[in-house]
């Protein structure tokens, strides 16, 4: 199965997109091939510019203690697991002291290193990295792979709780719906909200499934069109009959 997730507010938004930004620069950092520490040190920057939104880390800290207060509520509860319960909370209560104790603007440690923000603004020049614009670039590139990722790590590390705020909160967005089996005919599925609430959407389909979905939704309605994946032209409607599920998340 492929999932597709489609926020619905622009918080929700901005975790997707900084958990895609963490997931990448942990992949290029483990690779040895200057090429891949070349990609991950500007995943750094990009993810810098996400996380730079003021209210990140208020954000994160109150849905942690929101949640937090929920599974509370579960403690003597026959059906839930203690064990479970609490290894759910002792997490929620590391992630939450880890970003109190965050000082100062997100990133700011990166934006006082003169040398990374050269890099930075090179890089948003097409070709401005090449080795005679930035030669102490070239240099660090050419290093041993083992001392590259050392700077890498460093240079992560100081966002660790922001990011392990965000495992946590979208984990259990994730957890909160439950799959619902639809038909869309003629590659069209409409519904009418009709009071429901959620703050993120996924469709999944099946891995055979040849087409890609457009989602469009308001507090109405949900129109999901499932389109033709043209890579050489338009994207054109699939006008036949696609199964897939639907699952509203919401916290």
């Amino acid at each position: 199965m492929i999932s597709y997730e489609y926020p619905l507010n622009e918080r929700i938004r901005t975790l997707l997109r900084l958990e895609d930004l963490f997931v990448k620069i942990a992949h290029f950092s483990a690779a040895d091939a200057p090429q891949d520490h070349h990609v991950a040190l500007l995943t750094i920057f990009e993810t810098l510019e996400v996380a730079s939104r003021a209210d990140l880390k208020v954000d994160l800290v109150q849905e942690l203690e929101r949640q937090r207060q929920i599974l509370m509520s579960f403690r003597n509860n026959p059906e839930i697991s203690e064990e479970a319960l609490a290894g759910a909370l002792y997490e929620i209560e590391q992630a939450s002291a880890g970003l109190l104790a965050m000082a100062g603007k997100i990133g700011q440690y990166l934006r006082e290193n003169e040398w990374l923000m050269s890099i930075r603004s090179r890089a948003a020049i097409p070709g401005g990295v090449c080795q005679f614009d930035l030669p102490s670039y070239h240099y660090w590139l050419n290093r041993e792979p083992d001392l590259r990722r050392r700077d890498l790590d460093g240079w992560i590390h100081p966002m660790a709780p922001i990011r392990d705020g965000i495992e946590i909160v979208l984990r259990l967005l994730r957890a909160s719906g439950r799959p619902e089996p639809q038909l869309a005919r003629s590659g069209a599925f409409q519904l009418t909200m009709a009071g429901r609430t959620a703050q993120m959407l996924r469709v999944r389909l099946a891995q055979a499934e040849t087409v890609v979905p457009e989602i469009s939704a308001n507090k109405y309605a949900l129109n999901v069109r499932f389109m033709l994946p043209e890579t050489v032209a338009r994207p054109r409607l699939a006008e036949r009959d696609v199964a897939f599920e639907l699952t509203f998340c919401s916290l």
